[in-house]
C-alpha cells in the first residue's frame, strides 16, 4: 500500500523522485514511517456518522487491548479524533495509551453506574491530542455484580455514549476494548456499538471459540442491538515462518471473505514492549513492522468506511 509522498515533487527523505529511480520496497518503508513521524502528510477519510467499534473476542491473548490502542493511535494520529473505552479490568489499554488509572480515578466504573458523563472521566492520551481514553480502575472487577440489580444492565454504556455532553468531545470514532469473556461488560459494549471488530490469532486454538462469540453477537442483534454486526476481522501475531499461520488464515479468509482486513499484523516484539514505555507501537518504534502494519490496518478501515458511505 502506498502512502502519498512528503514531497511536492514526490521524493522520499532525499531519495529522489520514485519515477526517476524506481520504486523500492526501502523506499515504500522509508515512506510510510514518514507519514507516522510526520501525519500531517496524509489525512484518513472521516466517516460519515460515528463509529463506534467494539473489539472482542473471549479468548486471551489474541491482541485484542494491542489492537486497540493501536488502531486507535492509527486513526488519531492522521486527523481523527478517537475515544478508546477501556472496559477491561486490567486496564492495560489505559496504561498504553498513558493515561491514568490508579483506584480513584474517574472512570468506566462511574460512567456504568451513572455517576460520572463519558467525557468527564475521559482523559487525553500522551499519544495524540486527538486521542483520548476512558480508563479502567480496579473499581471495574466487581462492577458486573453490581449491574445485575440495575434497570437496563444492558444498556449502561449505550446511554453514555448517546449523552448530548459526548458533542463536546464529539469522536469520529469510539473502540471498546472489551475483557476476554462474555459477560455483562462485554454485553454492554455490544449493545453500545454499530460494529464489532474480531481480532483472531493466527494460531490453531485461537480458532475455538469463535463459534461462540459469534453465536452471543447473534443473540444481542436479535435481542438488544438488531443493527449490530461483524464489520471487521484482524489477524494478528502473524509468523510467516510456520504453516501453521497460513492455513489459519486462509481458513479465516474462507469464513469470513471481505470482512477480514488484508493487512495482517506480524508476531513482533516491539508491539510486545510498547506498553511497557506506556506507549503505542506508533509512537514507540514507528518504523517497525508492527508499527506499520497497524497503520495500514487503521487506514484500510477508515477506507472501508467511506466506501460504505459512497455505496
Amino acid at each position: 500500500m502506498r502512502f502519498p509522498s512528503t514531497g511536492g515533487d514526490g521524493a522520499v527523505g532525499g531519495l529522489g523522485a520514485a519515477d526517476d529511480i524506481g520504486w523500492t520496497p526501502i523506499m515504500e518503508e522509508a515512506q510510510r514511517a514518514t507519514s507516522v513521524l510526520h501525519p500531517e502528510a496524509l489525512q484518513l477519510p472521516r466517516p460519515e456518522r460515528r463509529r463506534i467499534m467494539t473489539v472482542a473476542n473471549q479468548k486471551g491473548g489474541v491482541g485484542k487491548t494491542t489492537s486497540t490502542v493501536n488502531l486507535a493511535a492509527g486513526l488519531a494520529l492522521h486527523g481523527l479524533t478517537v475515544l478508546v473505552i477501556d472496559l477491561d479490568p486490567q486496564g492495560n489499554a489505559s496504561t498504553a495509551l498513558g493515561v491514568e488509572h490508579r483506584a480513584g480515578t474517574p472512570s468506566v466504573y462511574e460512567v456504568l453506574l451513572g455517576e460520572m458523563s463519558v467525557v468527564d472521566a475521559a482523559g487525553q492520551s500522551t499519544q495524540s491530542p486527538n486521542l483520548w481514553c476512558v480508563p479502567a480502575t480496579i473499581d471495574l472487577a466487581g462492577s458486573e455484580i453490581e449491574l445485575v440489580t440495575m434497570v437496563a444492565r444492558e444498556g449502561r454504556l449505550k446511554e453514555a455514549l448517546n449523552s448530548p455532553a459526548m458533542d463536546e468531545l464529539a469522536p469520529d470514532y469510539v473502540l471498546i476494548d472489551c475483557p476476554p469473556s462474555l459477560g455483562l461488560l462485554t454485553v454492554n459494549a455490544m449493545v453500545a456499538a454499530h460494529e464489532v471488530l474480531i481480532p483472531i490469532q493466527c494460531e490453531y486454538y485461537a480458532l475455538e471459540g469463535l463459534g461462540q462469540l459469534l453465536r452471543n453477537i447473534e443473540l444481542v442483534q436479535a435481542h438488544l442491538n438488531p443493527s449490530l454486526w461483524v464489520s471487521t476481522v484482524l489477524l494478528t501475531m502473524y509468523d510467516g515462518r510456520t504453516k501453521l499461520a497460513d492455513q489459519v488464515t486462509a481458513e479465516v479468509r474462507g469464513h469470513f471473505g471481505d470482512l477480514a482486513l488484508r493487512t495482517v499484523i506480524p508476531r513482533s516484539v516491539k508491539i510486545s514492549e510498547a506498553p511497557g514505555f506506556g506507549q503505542t507501537v506508533l509512537t514507540y518504534d514507528p518504523g517497525s513492522r508492527g508499527s506499520m502494519s497497524y497503520l495500514d490496518a487503521a487506514r484500510e478501515i477508515a477506507e472501508r468506511g467511506a466506501e460504505r458511505k459512497t455505496a
